[in-house]
């Protein structure tokens, strides 16, 4: 019995049948695959963001200095009422805050010490003689300290976005806070505070942008 050889394919065309439909669905299951862990990886990342990581990341900024112009609207004002200024932080309890515009004045926390100065006039003060006092300028303070312990003493916490864009939520828990402040929402990105807004329980609110400096405190 005679066989007759099969003549044999030549190489160009084996790659050209690997390469045809099974090689497409090869391909678009990988890039599948690929697709899917990188959505699991960017699902991970973001839930991996909480409250306690960006708490975490402020902590970290032992002290800063930013810029800041603030726009209040006041009812009994028939415009918004601007000034500017500069802010200082050093870690863990000392907040300065010194407008320049419209008028000089400056007020600088120190633990609990508070000192206001406007013009000639100087008046000093103890926050804990102070509570409402105490727990508005803790929320600031706490913030950039990134303390959670002492924001939640006063305040109900609650963050959204993420490292690049978050929003941290503060309403206050104790009845007479409340009949001054509504909420205060803090905005930043990463390590960043970008800006503090205060609604008050009357409709009047005011809206601070701060800007980082690069000078050190």
């Amino acid at each position: 019995m005679t066989h007759t050889a099969r003549p044999s394919t030549p190489a160009s065309t084996r790659k050209s049948a690997l390469g045809g439909p099974m090689q497409g669905r090869v391909s678009a299951l990988a890039a599948l695959a690929t697709g899917l862990a990188l959505f699991t990886f960017s699902l991970s990342a973001f839930a991996a963001w909480d409250l306690q990581q960006l708490m975490d990341s402020l902590a970290q900024n032992k002290s800063g200095r930013a810029t800041f112009v603030e726009t209040k609207h006041i009812a009994v004002l028939d415009r918004p009422v601007q000034s500017s200024g500069e802010l200082v932080f050093v870690a863990p309890d000392r907040l300065e805050k010194r407008t320049l515009k419209p008028k000089p004045e400056s007020m600088i926390v120190n633990g609990d010490a508070l000192t206001l100065e406007r013009g000639s006039q100087k008046r000093q003060m103890q926050l804990q003689a102070y509570p409402e006092v105490a727990a508005f300028i803790d929320s600031i303070r706490g913030t950039l300290a990134g303390d959670r312990k002492a924001l939640e003493r006063s305040y109900q916490l609650s963050l959204d976005g993420s490292a690049d864009g978050w929003t941290l939520q503060l309403l206050p828990r104790d009845e007479k806070m409340k009949a001054v402040v509504q909420r205060i929402r803090i905005a930043g990105v990463r390590d960043q505070v970008k800006s503090i807004e205060i609604t008050q329980a009357d409709g009047d609110s005011s809206l601070m942008v701060v800007k980082e400096s690069t000078t050190p405190p």
